[in-house]
């Protein structure tokens, strides 16, 4: 299949390209700049590959959770293409891509444990920082085959995402929540900690050519991003309201 994946849900964007044998991935910096840097990102890897849009079979993105401006970035360009090319669209679990990455680079050190019916299984707990003190956070097994989601996308504080582990027995923990929060994050005591994606770009491509094989794609006016967040700024009058809360409380 020839198919085009990019996510841009995070500060890295990730573009990849397959077409037969071959395989293109490339990272590079999102965030606000992704917007205006996607479709030339794009452009340049299809040309790399010697490919057209029209030759594209199917187009993936990063439908999230993540950043709000990437994720609207994300969607316009997965649509814009799926509607124009009148190709089908795969939304892709932005926090998969980041469970598959870390399945990877533990596979690779011969860390993930020979478990059920001697099948190889790997479970992943992700948290990723979505700012405000607060995690994107959900939880995937790898049955050897394919991943199955323990714990749908959800955001969380981090005493919430503390409690949530507590418990938990995943083989990995991975994210950028791990760095960013450091020790604030209790992760489970057995599980290999992996706190840096090491490409993002081809998890996201396994992920979306592991789709396609299984029929996934949706008309493009289904590409619809995820958001877990529905507020990320206070009013003025909620502001002050808040401010007057605060007063209140340091004059008793």
């Amino acid at each position: 299949m020839r198919l085009l994946a990019f996510d841009t849900s995070t500060e890295v964007m990730a573009v990849a390209v397959c077409a037969g044998a071959q395989r293109l991935a490339v990272t590079a910096p999102g965030g606000a700049a992704a917007s205006a840097s996607l479709l030339p990102r794009i452009e340049a890897l299809l040309a790399e590959a010697g490919l057209a849009f029209g030759d594209l079979e199917a187009i993936a993105f990063g439908c999230g959770p993540g950043a709000f401006t990437g994720l609207r970035a994300s969607c316009a360009v997965a649509q814009g293409l799926g509607f124009g090319l009148g190709r089908p669209v795969i939304a892709i679990d932005s926090l998969l891509v980041v469970a598959e990455d870390a399945r990877a680079q533990a596979a690779r050190g011969e860390r993930i444990a020979e478990r059920a019916q001697g099948r190889p299984t790997c479970e992943v707990a992700v948290a990723m920082d979505a700012r405000m003190d607060e995690a994107y956070a959900a939880c995937y097994r790898h049955d050897g085959a394919r991943w199955h989601v323990a714990c749908a996308p959800a955001l969380r504080s981090l005493a919430a995402l503390n409690a949530a582990w507590r418990d938990a027995t995943p083989d990995l923990v991975a994210g950028s929540a791990l760095a960013v929060f450091g020790a604030r994050v209790e992760c489970p005591q057995r599980a290999l900690r992996i706190e840096r994606e090491h490409d993002r770009a081809a998890a996201l491509l396994r992920l979306a050519e592991a789709a396609a094989a299984r029929g996934e794609g949706v008309d493009a006016a289904q590409a619809l991003p995820v958001y877990l967040r529905d507020k990320v700024a206070l009013t003025t009058v909620e502001r002050e309201a808040a401010k007057a809360v605060r007063a209140g409380g340091a004059a008793r």
